[in-house]
């Protein structure tokens, strides 16, 4: 069982930043593989990037690449996700999840693990 703490959201205006933490606590955290997805209002849950256990191989959505950057902490047992240049359509509530087989693609059915979502809110 792994469980995660997302923080970091708030209010930001178009073109700021912030900065995602999800703290793992549980089985071991290192082995998992690990993501973020987003849900906007009225809108299905999607994949915004994952990141694999040692860290070297990334996935991202093509509407945050260049924007948004996943990075782990394995020593912490942290995941990240900064995001620069936000936009108002990045409104959503982002969930982090993990999958313990190493997987962090963007099939949000093989994650077994998310956290409760921290809202992000960009005002225009």
């Amino acid at each position: 069982q792994v469980q995660l703490v997302e923080s970091g959201g708030g209010l930001v205006q178009a073109g700021g930043s912030l900065r995602l933490s999800c703290a793992a606590s549980g089985r071991t955290f290192s082995r998992n593989g690990m993501a973020w997805f987003r849900q906007a209002p009225g809108k299905e849950r999607e994949f915004v990037t994952g990141i694999n256990w040692s860290g070297d191989v990334t996935y991202s959505a093509n509407f945050v690449k260049g924007r948004f950057t996943i990075s782990r902490d394995n020593a912490e047992n942290t995941v990240y996700l900064q995001m620069n240049s936000l936009k108002p359509e990045d409104t959503a509530v982002y969930y982090c999840t993990a999958n313990p087989m190493d997987y962090s693609g963007s099939d949000f059915r093989r994650y077994d693990y998310w956290g409760q979502g921290t809202q992000v809110t960009v005002s225009s």
